[in-house]
Order: structure tokens, then sequence, then C-alpha cells
């Protein structure tokens, strides 16, 4: 199971996310790196990974405060090969490319190698159900975060089914967001993750978010299914990693 490891993005510096308690987030204290400079912390956490996907969480942008757009910029032109995944509070189709070309117009001119934008739609921000669909029509390769809180599905109305999250209009990837769990080292909720890869198409690539704190969980996620699991706070600590960083 591949480990993705997760950047959350404040007021420009990169914040530990906590129970999805937004307004207590503070800026990092890792043992990965000094500082929460955004750029020193990706490198730093894709190094103790051996990831080449990296999950950005604007949540300024997600806030409907103000997006990172030339953090986002420096962040994509100095990563190449590497993609990254960015949740960035997208209501619909427009938003998503509104943003994604902001970010276009202030990076280095083409041809210069950048990181691959993916975006991801949050169902907590979703409310045009067909953004993925005119996403991936439009060349992109979207995910869809189910965002999770005390056990119901956030988002608008039409986002369910009369047994749950309505899912014909699902991308080939979904991520099972679990937001009490983000932060929390209480352990992966799994109960929620084999819920959704039990009803999801047969084509869906399902990951996990949330919610690791050791070896022993990854284990454990890795028997559901899951093809990968986004992980910040066990990575930022020590807890998990290439053995390079375990072994310190």
């Amino acid at each position: 199971m591949q480990v993705i490891p997760v950047l959350d993005l404040l007021d420009g510096h990169v914040v530990r996310a906590v129970r999805g308690e937004r307004a207590a987030y503070l800026p990092i204290r890792s043992s990965l790196a000094v500082g929460s400079e955004p750029l020193t912390i990706a490198r730093a956490l894709l190094a103790a990974s051996g990831a080449r996907t990296l999950y950005i969480a604007d949540l300024g942008a997600i806030l409907q405060q103000r997006a990172h757009v030339e953090a986002l910029a420096a962040l994509r032109a100095a990563l190449p090969g590497i993609d990254i995944w960015l949740d960035a509070g997208y209501a619909d189709y427009p938003s998503m490319q509104a943003l994604f070309a902001r970010i276009d117009a202030s990076g280095p001119p083409a041809p210069h190698a950048a990181a691959t934008l993916v975006p991801v739609f949050g169902t907590e921000s979703l409310q045009d159900i067909h953004a993925p669909r005119a996403a991936q029509a439009a060349g992109f390769s979207p995910i869809l975060s189910l965002d999770h809180r005390a056990g119901r599905l956030l988002g608008a109305p039409d986002l369910h089914d009369g047994a749950g999250p309505a899912r014909a209009w699902w991308p080939r990837r979904v991520i099972a967001m679990t937001l009490d769990h983000v932060g929390s080292y209480d352990g992966p909720d799994l109960a929620t993750f084999e819920q959704i890869r039990a009803n999801a198409p047969a084509d869906t690539e399902v990951i996990g978010a949330a919610g690791i704190r050791d070896s022993d969980d990854m284990a454990a996620a890795a028997r559901t299914g899951a093809s990968a699991w986004l992980v910040a706070s066990a990575l930022h600590d020590r807890r998990i990693g290439i053995p390079l960083v375990a072994s310190t």
C-alpha cells in the first residue's frame, strides 16, 4: 500500500491538522525539517515517504479566504515528476479551472518541467456533482474525496442516493476521508473505508485517509484493500517512513 504524504496550507504556512478543527491549526513543528515553509516541508515529506505523489489541502481556499496561488505555483515548479493532488475547495468545475489557470499563470513559462496538478473534489465544498466528469472530459484525472464527520458524509443533498452516497457520478478514484481522525492518533477509520469500498463500482480505486499511527495501522489499512493512504502526522513524528527515517 502506498503512503501519500499530506501538506496542509493555511496563512502561508504548512500547518498541523487536528480533527478537522481548522481554527485551531498552528504552523507545523516537524521532526523532519525546521520551520513551516511549504517547499521545505514538501521535500521532507516526499523524502520521508519515498512517494511520488503529494496531497495538498489549500485550507485558505477551502475556507473561502485566499488560495495560495503563488505558493502552489512555486511548489509545482520545484517538484518536477511529482503528482500534486490539490484539494482547494472547488464548488464546481469552473472554479477548479479558474484556480488551475491562475497557478499556471503564476509559474515559470512553458515548457518548464513541473509537477502534474490533479484536482481533488471534496464533498464538503462540492456543489455540482457533474464537476468531476467535466474535469475528466477536459483531460484531467479527477479524484473525489468523500468527506465524513461524525459518521456522516458532508455535502449537498444530491451527493446522496437513498442508501448513502450516490455512486453513478464518481470518478475512477475516490478518497475515504474521515475528518475526525485527521491528526488524532485515534487510528484509521477502517469501518468507513470498508463500507465505501464495498459499495463502490468494481473499477473504482478507493484510497484511505487519516488516523495512521504506526506500522501496525499501515498493515491493518493494507488488509482492507486500500491502494494508498493519506498520512501526515505519523510522518512528521517519524512513527512511519522509509528505513532511514524510521531508524532515527
